[in-house]
């Protein structure tokens, strides 16, 4: 806590926080407060007894002057950082696995087990789905409980990075159990040369498919 300090005290603080690679937020109402608001990562200025300069120099304005919106940006900001981080993770595991199992059923069977059209629909299907999970997710006080974010922290560390792959892993082994070994499990019925798909082509060579 600093008391009767100057705009040159206040500026050199968040300066020397800055470089020791903390993220600084800077709350103020006064123009001699403009330099440390200008200068730290988020600003915070009072909308009702602020001036005008220190308005300017801010990212955010308190519009009721309560403490307490400060807490409620906090848990917000921290809430849309960790669906981003979800999202990227769900995002990334789907990917992997749907390049893999096309890339990978292409080299064991005569065709790949999706086209590009079915791609693009597994693509529309799980990023508009996904991006609605998670963006309508509300923030809780647990977020509170965890130190802030650094400044050199990755947006994706090496635990997303684990679980993306030993998510991966195991849908490529389900997945590719499914392909081989489909038939005998759900006790299906189709020729060896039969594509993945229905198309036109195949509907010729057997009129009598009904679905």
């Amino acid at each position: 806590m600093l008391a009767r300090s100057s705009p040159e005290d206040k500026f050199l603080l968040v300066t020397g926080l800055r470089e020791l690679g903390q993220v600084v937020a800077v709350t103020g109402d006064g123009t001699n407060d403009a330099p440390a608001l200008t200068k730290a990562d988020v600003g915070f200025a009072m909308g009702i007894t602020g001036t005008d300069v220190a308005k300017n120099s801010s990212d955010i304005v308190l519009t009721d002057d309560n403490f307490c919106s400060v807490l409620t940006a906090v848990k917000y900001g921290r809430n849309i950082f960790d669906s981003v981080r979800k999202f990227l993770q769900f995002q990334l595991t789907v990917n992997v696995v749907a390049m893999f199992v096309v890339f990978s059923g292409a080299c064991m069977f005569d065709d790949a087990p999706l086209t590009s059209v079915q791609m693009l629909w597994v693509n529309l299907i799980m990023d508009t789905f996904a991006a609605l999970a998670l963006a309508t997710e509300s923030p809780t006080d647990a977020l509170f409980n965890r130190q802030p974010a650094r400044r050199d922290d990755k947006i994706v560390d090496s635990v997303m990075w684990r679980n993306i792959f030993g998510h991966s892993v195991l849908q490529i082994i389900i997945l590719l159990v499914i392909l081989i070994w489909g038939q005998d499990i759900f006790n299906l019925s189709y020729e060896e040369g039969d594509p993945f798909f229905i198309d036109n082509a195949y509907l010729e060579k057997h009129p009598d498919t009904t679905f």
